[in-house]
């Protein structure tokens, strides 16, 4: 079963960590939001396998956004 990983506020994508096809453990760093000149890190909250990255580098995600799927 697919985990998607969705954005909790309105922020920045500051630095992009992991990518599509990565294999990533619960913790591991996927995306590194920026808002109100905070670093936000977006987690891995399962094992498995990046199957999608819906965002890069400079892109704004709104609250509730898609940014990955772990397969």
């Amino acid at each position: 079963m697919a985990d998607e990983i969705r954005a909790e506020m309105v922020a920045n994508v500051w630095k992009v960590v992991a990518h599509q096809g990565d294999t990533v453990a619960e913790g591991d760093t996927l995306v590194i939001l920026e808002s109100m000149k905070m670093e936000i890190p977006v987690v891995a909250e399962t094992d498995g396998t990046l199957a999608e990255l819906a965002v890069n580098e400079g892109d704004v995600v709104q609250e509730g956004d898609l940014i990955a799927v772990i397969g």
